[in-house]
């Protein structure tokens, strides 16, 4: 599968690959590689190393006017790859914020033959390279192509001993401060393994190109991972000589270990990176020791972070809408506008459910609020309640004398006193845990007793849902177990948010979810969305969303 789509967003190949067809035409030593089908189609041999060498002369002659040349016993690289490498290293360096005079200065460990990451910096940017090289062969053909293109003020191409790393090729600029290193280091640490002996995947399909390179260029002690340790260790001792260093990986499960290993050495940043292009993929690995470099997100939270998620939404239909504009009126709110009524009754839920929330700014003809859930107050409420009544009838419960004589005591003190009296007897009602209502009163769900009624105001939604539903039903005079049991729930309720609210800081310490609810005109309709922010579960969110919908619902059918 081509991973062209997720090349670099600056690479100049992500949306336009290189026209064999056009390239063919224009120069006629790309030409005779080429070779074109029945139906007319241009393809390459990727296989053959004179056709790669080929590609990459006439992509870098005709897209960034270099000219260079490559022995075929080296590495030849592919431009696409080293370009993706290029615009990173921009990422790294906030290249693409600071001003065209900053003076950018790199390194290049084992720059190649063909020297194009210095060239390509050098021409695209205008940066300064330090490029080191160990192989004699690659050494004279990189300062050959830096000579050939008039590069030789800004790239200077350097042979080092072998197993030379950083700290030697410093030893002579010691007063300089570099902005980054590169190096795409030799992958593999014998014969068999960069044959894809015991290191490829048997069910990936084999290479579609050729494997070209130098033995110093593609195999090292220990392969790519023992190579990058040993620049990990230079970056030890060097620290801020340099603000970035970085290294190209050919492996993913190199990643992990080297990441490891920077953490155990307590590297302040870390990132990585995926170069995709073709049918090829690579690894990019970059620490710093700076703590004022801005470090790049790594690509699976930079995809996360751009992937669309579409929020949750519900509508409210024009004709709910004017249900709750007259309700609203009833209740003396201000709110006229069907966006404001909506809003103004989800408010009103969210503040019965105890769910923080506060409005924020917003485009027009919209409202929107920010909304923290630190409990679960939505969900199984009538469960909650009916458990609470189960678990009271099973407490045990006075006698009938006992009822008699408690409620001939209260006749007597009413007589007395119509306040104090009241006030003592149900004092001591409440001090033996049961609620009388008087006898011979017959009280309907809309008539409560005075501590019911204050218990249900500090119940807030648990209650009144319960009270709403049952309206009309019966009197309690038939059932009066049935008021002392919900009296009862209800002062338990009571107590529990007290004891709640007199513990605000446990309660922020955390919180189930955050969401930006927008409610906007959708027609005539009122369209109700939540996106997504933070938190525990999505389905948190979900959740309450249904419980608004269903909420809104019910008023206007009650």
């Amino acid at each position: 599968m081509a991973l062209n789509k997720s090349m670099h967003a600056r690479n100049r190949y992500k949306d336009k690959p290189p026209d064999f067809a056009y390239l063919a035409g224009k120069y006629p030593e790309f030409q005779q590689h080429v070779q074109t089908t029945l139906t007319g189609r241009v393809s390459l041999n990727f296989k053959d190393p004179e056709a790669v060498r080929a590609l990459t002369c006439t992509l870098l002659k005709e897209d960034f006017g270099l000219t260079i040349d490559i022995p075929v016993e080296r590495l030849i690289p592919t431009v696409p790859l080293r370009l993706n490498y290029i615009h990173w290293v921009e990422d790294l360096i906030g290249h693409q914020d600071a001003g065209e005079r900053v003076v950018r200065r790199g390194i290049d460990i084992g720059t190649g033959a063909s020297c194009i990451y210095p060239l390509l910096g050098a021409t695209l940017n205008g940066w300064y390279f330090l490029a080191t090289e160990v192989d004699d062969m690659c050494f004279n053909y990189a300062k050959k192509n830096v000579e050939q293109n008039n590069l030789s003020d800004l790239i200077k191409v350097v042979k080092v001993p072998q197993k030379t790393l950083l700290m030697d090729a410093l030893k002579e600029e010691s007063e300089i401060i570099y902005d980054f290193c590169m190096c795409n280091p030799p992958f593999f640490a014998n014969q068999l393994e960069a044959k894809g002996v015991n290191s490829r995947n048997p069910r990936r399909p084999p290479p579609s190109s050729v494997n070209t390179g130098g033995i110093t260029e593609i195999m090292a002690e220990g392969g790519e991972l023992e190579f990058v340790k040993r620049i990990i260790h230079d970056s030890l001792q060097l620290k801020k000589r340099l603000r970035w260093y970085s290294c190209m990986l050919g492996k993913k499960c190199s990643l992990a270990p080297l990441k490891e290993e920077l953490r155990i050495q307590g590297v302040p940043k870390v990132t990585h990176t995926e170069f995709c292009q073709g049918r090829t993929m690579r690894w990019a690995l970059a620490w710093s020791f700076y703590d004022d470099v801005q470090v790049p997100s790594p690509p699976s939270k930079r995809r996360k972070l751009e992937k669309p998620r579409k929020p949750i939404t519900f509508m409210v239909l024009a004709s709910t809408v004017k249900e709750l504009s007259i309700k609203a009126a009833a209740m003396g709110w201000d709110a006229v506008e069907a966006i404001a009524v909506v809003r103004a009754w989800v408010e009103k839920i969210l503040t019965d459910l105890k769910v923080q929330h506060k409005r924020v700014p917003c485009g027009k003809d919209e409202v929107s609020l920010f909304v923290t859930a630190i409990e679960n107050s939505w969900i199984h409420l009538r469960r909650k309640k009916r458990e609470r009544v189960r678990q009271l009838r099973e407490l045990p419960r006075a006698s009938e004398d006992v009822l008699q004589a408690m409620e001939e005591e209260k006749n007597s003190q009413k007589s007395e006193s119509n306040n104090s009296g009241c006030e003592n007897s149900k004092t001591e009602d409440s001090e033996m845990g049961i609620m009388v209502p008087d006898e011979g009163v017959h009280l309907t769900t809309g008539d409560e007793l005075p501590e019911e009624s204050a218990a249900k105001e500090e119940c807030g939604e648990h209650v009144k849902e319960e009270t709403e539903t049952k309206q009309g039903e019966t009197s309690l005079g038939k059932g009066s177990s049935n008021a002392k049991e919900e009296s009862c729930s209800s002062e338990e309720s009571s107590n529990l948010t007290v004891e709640k609210e007199q513990s605000p800081k446990e309660t922020s310490r955390c919180f189930l979810f955050k969401c930006l609810m927008n409610v906007k005109k959708e027609g005539k309709d009122v369209l109700v969305e939540m996106h997504w922010v933070e938190g525990q579960n999505r389905d948190l969110m979900n959740q309450l969303c249904t419980y608004l919908r269903n909420q809104i619902l019910r008023l206007v059918a009650s």
